[in-house]
């Protein structure tokens, strides 16, 4: 018979220098609330109507809108929790790591709310303080309530025998490409910006910087796509959609069946997110409006094509999935601006998604290029995974 220390599976000792996820993405979720509370960053003026301490002072808004209260109080309950999860996975004792999550939060939001009375258009208001307050103290608590269930160990042991240990960059990556596709797309699962957005952008940069204006007019002259792509390219572009971030979760995934079901989730959470954002667009009715005849053997590529590479070593995973990624961004470039893609960005623009509207175009616009540096530092690294060992 085996001896028993034999049949235990070979995994890395906790608290080898092995960095908590749960901090990147506080720091992470932290920059995101402060570009989506200060967007769009322009016409910073000093309120001179009001004196230094009533600028410090927050109003009591005279209105009530319930999309905006649930969101200042549900926005602010995911940063409380990451908070927390930090603070217990850097040894802090309960207590103190609930007392940081919420104090924390609640400060950030308070900075947030009064640097608003510097922004024109914007409203700093003591309810969405309170709000976002609770938020992180409801956030806080789910997080205590998690530790208490030993569930904060159990996914650290976990991520410790279906990923690599240096898994950390690649699991904040993955769960902000669902953010990335509530900004509309010029194609399903196609992120990264296509050339006439990415054209405006740099107009718009460019157009009151004198020295710059030779730059502006060669931007200006490079032609915009008019026709539309050729159906086969749409529907790769799709389904390279799909398989780039089935590919990044292989590059750290215990080839088997974790991957079958880490795949199968990130499929499910794509769609999921792309019908929500149809429907926040143009109501729930028109909810699939975009699949249409062309997206359905697309995804059955893309499925198939992830399904094919299951096998595949992690290191490899990872150069399939640099290749991947770069002829995705090459489609997606050269994508022109559809009526669907139109109307979806002017819903956005114009509706109560603004206030999210610079943030999820950044986080679609540059995930492609994070993941793409990432991928290549993991083609880099010679570091295998322990194997598992068993009787």
């Amino acid at each position: 018979m085996a001896h028993p220390e034999a049949a235990r599976e070979t995994l890395p000792q906790r608290g080898s220098g092995q960095l908590s996820t749960a901090i990147p993405l506080a720091l992470l979720f932290t920059g995101l609330i402060v570009y989506a509370s200060l967007f769009p960053f322009s016409d910073w003026s000093w309120p001179s109507h009001l004196a230094w301490q009533e600028i410090l002072r927050l109003p009591m808004p005279p209105w009530r809108d319930r999309f905006d209260m649930v969101a200042n109080l549900l926005g602010y309950a995911p940063l409380g929790m990451l908070i927390y999860l930090a603070g217990v996975r850097s040894h802090l004792r309960w207590p103190l790591a609930w007392i940081l999550a919420a104090g924390s939060a609640s400060l950030l939001s308070y900075t947030m709310e009064v640097t608003q009375q510097f922004l024109p258009g914007r409203f700093p208001s003591l309810l969405d303080w309170l709000l976002n307050t609770a938020g992180a103290v409801l956030g806080a608590t789910l997080g205590g309530a998690l530790q208490a269930l030993r569930l904060i160990d159990r996914w650290q042991a976990t991520r410790e025998r279906w990923f690599w240990r240096r898994s950390r960059g690649a699991l904040v990556l993955l769960p902000l490409w669902p953010v990335g596709l509530l900004f509309p797309v010029p194609l399903p699962l196609g992120l990264g910006p296509s050339w006439s957005r990415m054209q405006d952008q740099l107009v718009d940069w460019l157009l009151d910087v004198p020295w710059a204006q030779g730059l502006l007019e060669w931007v200006s002259d490079i032609p915009v796509p008019q026709d539309r792509l050729p159906e086969p390219v749409e529907a790769l572009g799709t389904a390279l959609g799909l398989l780039v971030p089935c590919l990044l979760a292989y590059s750290i995934t215990r080839p088997g069946w974790r991957r079958v079901v880490v795949g199968l989730g990130l499929a499910a959470l794509g769609l999921a997110t792309t019908t929500l954002s149809a429907a926040l667009n143009f109501g729930p009715v028109h909810a699939l409006s975009w699949v249409t005849p062309g997206v359905v053997p697309a995804l059955q590529l893309g499925g198939a094509l992830a399904l094919l590479a299951l096998p595949a070593p992690q290191r490899l995973a990872a150069a399939l999935g640099m290749v991947a990624l770069a002829l995705q961004l090459v489609i997606v470039v050269q994508a022109p601006s559809d009526p669907y893609f139109a109307m979806s960005l002017q819903a956005w623009e114009q509706g109560r998604f603004i206030r999210f509207h610079g943030l999820a175009k950044w986080v679609g616009w540059l995930w492609p290029l994070a993941v793409l540096a990432w991928l290549g530092l993991r083609v880099a690294s010679s570091e295998r995974m322990p194997p598992l060992v068993r009787r």
